[in-house]
């Protein structure tokens, strides 16, 4: 017999014994507890389903692809894909104005009266080259 075979053997008479249940006599008094547990386990799957949807956004690798350009105040950037002007902050050693990249990063919530959107830069995931008028 394989050592797999032996632990399956033992977890089956172990729950069999936790779990098994006395039988016994029913009282005139008759519960539903269907409702109750139906609730019950609804509950536990939506906070479950919840937890898993926000750990798989919260562990998404953010990026952004566009052109690099030069401004006064540093470089800036416009993600092709929503269209929004990003001042460039973070790990901005590789990157060189003109060249369109893909940055992975994050989005830093805008503060003073500006209200320009920052993005964070971690790293250059991709580089393009020279971007084409």
């Amino acid at each position: 017999m394989t050592h797999n075979c032996l632990w399956r053997g033992v977890l089956i008479v172990v729950l069999s014994g936790v779990l098994a249940k006395p039988a016994e006599a029913q009282s005139g008094k008759i519960v539903n507890t269907g409702p109750i547990v139906a609730a019950i386990v609804g509950v536990a799957a939506a906070v479950v389903v919840v937890t898993v949807v926000v750990i798989h956004e919260s562990s998404k690798k953010r990026t952004i692809t566009g052109c690099v350009n030069s401004e006064e105040n540093g470089m800036s950037m416009t993600d092709e894909k929503d269209k929004r002007l990003y001042a460039l902050s973070g790990n901005t050693a590789d990157i060189k104005p003109g060249d369109r990249i893909t940055l992975q990063g994050k989005k830093v919530k805008p503060n003073g009266t500006d209200k320009t959107l920052v993005w964070e830069a971690k790293r250059v995931t991709k580089d393009f080259g020279a971007c084409q008028p």
